[in-house]
């Protein structure tokens, strides 16, 4: 279990003063001319000790001579409140693309003055259940369950009774509150990028893959046909493995089909299209425009033409549950967060 915050990437830098070793409350106390008690008052910044700022400027100014670092659980046992947030994980601290949730997570966490504790389990149900009771025994203020990618979940039991909110995943009889990726608002944002560049035979390429994506991102494209006074031709609907393969055999379809764009499902479906279009000299947008979905930037970014997409809003998910496990439920009590998915246009349309 890592705790991570703001500034570990410092980590290797040289301090500008050393920490010392086992300095005490009483220390403080000594040097700040004070008692240990209004020392524990300021150090947990208590708002109805009646300590002059004058008083509280001079402990403060001793802790930092000093070095001194407050126990923190003793704080928490003391106040009932953790500066402690945890994050259990499959994959994503292993998975750059996806790690843009900690990213996000330790962002907010840090200006609300928490820090994060990370573990990533590998899927290894034993390790999760350790962490949680980790954590917990930590007195965390809660824990974020998070997914590498969107998926539904059966909440630990261990959670039952504590604070917690899913990142990127769900539970299907929403007994959790969740923050995860608008998939349908995806789908319709990388249709309507094809549509207002003129295009009206649109083909889309779906997964074979059961998933909230497949079925979001179905419902976006209608969504964005609809809104345009457009009907989908279901001729211009297929599915195909999201992978790069996948989109190379689905192009020959798609070219017969009579569609002058296409929106893929992800960016390695994409990428499969344009090795197709390429290798019969096609070129992209003059002969197939083309959209992605999820913005992985070693894809997207650096295919010629750069891909336009629509991008997975990770590090917002890991913002957003963070707000969500700090300030609870919001005004209208949904169980379920919406994260907009940004659309990136590049030279692909």
């Amino acid at each position: 279990m890592t705790p991570v915050h703001q500034g570990d990437e410092d980590a290797g830098a040289p301090a500008s003063r050393p920490v010392a070793k086992g300095v005490t409350l009483r220390d403080v106390a000594a040097r700040a001319g004070v008692s240990t008690a209004t020392v524990s008052h300021v150090v947990n910044d208590n708002p109805s000790a009646r300590i002059g700022e004058g008083t509280r400027e001079r402990v403060r100014q001793a802790i930092a001579d000093l070095g001194y670092r407050p126990n923190i659980m003793a704080k928490t046992l003391s106040s009932g409140r953790s500066q402690f947030i945890g994050l259990v994980a499959d994959a994503i601290a292993t998975t750059p693309f996806a790690g843009e949730i900690i990213r996000g997570a330790q962002s907010e966490a840090w200006k609300r003055g928490h820090v994060l504790l990370v573990a990533n389990t590998d899927g290894n149900s034993a390790a999760e259940e350790s962490a949680i009771e980790m954590m917990l025994e930590h007195k965390v203020r809660g824990i974020l369950y998070s997914s590498w990618y969107h998926r539904e979940v059966a909440v630990p039991e261990s959670l039952a009774g504590h604070d917690v909110v899913l990142v990127n995943c769900f539970a299907a009889d929403d007994s959790a509150r969740s923050v995860v990726p608008d998939e349908r608002q995806g789908g319709r944002s990388a249709t309507e990028m094809l549509i207002e560049a003129g295009h009206r035979r649109i083909a889309f390429v779906n997964t074979t893959t059961a998933s909230p994506a497949r079925e979001g991102r179905m419902a976006g494209y209608h969504d964005a046909f609809r809104s345009a006074g457009l009907t989908v031709d279901p001729a211009l609907v297929f599915d195909a493995p999201p992978m790069q393969e996948g989109g190379y055999l689905i192009a020959e379809r798609i070219l017969g089909s009579g569609a002058t764009a296409v929106f893929c499902h992800n960016d390695r479906v994409a990428m499969g299209l344009y090795d197709y279009l390429r290798e019969r000299g096609l070129r992209v947008p003059e002969d197939l425009a083309v959209v992605g979905f999820d913005n992985q930037e070693v894809i997207a970014a650096h295919l010629h033409p750069p891909l336009s997409t629509v991008g997975l809003p990770h590090f917002r998910l890991g913002v957003e549950g963070v707000r969500a496990l700090l300030d609870g439920p919001g005004p209208d009590r949904s169980p379920r967060t919406a994260v907009a998915c940004p659309p990136v246009v590049r030279e692909s349309i």
